[in-house]
């Protein structure tokens, strides 16, 4: 099997048609682990999908939802932390509370 590179104006990119992936998945997993680079899919001449390692997956996507769910939480908190209407300083409250005020 050989793999072929698409020139693009953006990238090059590493390509194998479905025939090539059924017939060589286990090498184009190991080209794929070994470079880290995308491997374009080509069905009938035509890109249908991309193969990317795991790594590249986290960074893009499972990391960047987490990192957006934690900014959404962040938010949520900021909004219940309102500043108290009671200007009374907390010794005071607590001396109250107490019993010593």
């Amino acid at each position: 099997m050989t793999l072929e590179y698409e020139h693009d104006t953006s990238s090059v990119m590493k390509k194998v048609n479905a025939l090539q992936l059924r017939q060589s998945l286990g090498k184009v997993v190991a080209t794929l682990l070994r470079t880290g680079e995308p491997v374009l899919l080509e069905k009938g001449r035509k890109p249908v999908a991309v193969l990317i390692s795991l790594d590249d997956f986290r960074e893009r996507f499972v990391e960047k939802d987490a990192s957006s769910e934690r900014e959404a939480i962040v938010a949520a908190i900021d909004e219940l932390a309102m500043p108290s209407v009671d200007r009374t300083p907390g010794v005071e409250i607590l001396r109250g509370l107490r019993g010593d005020g």
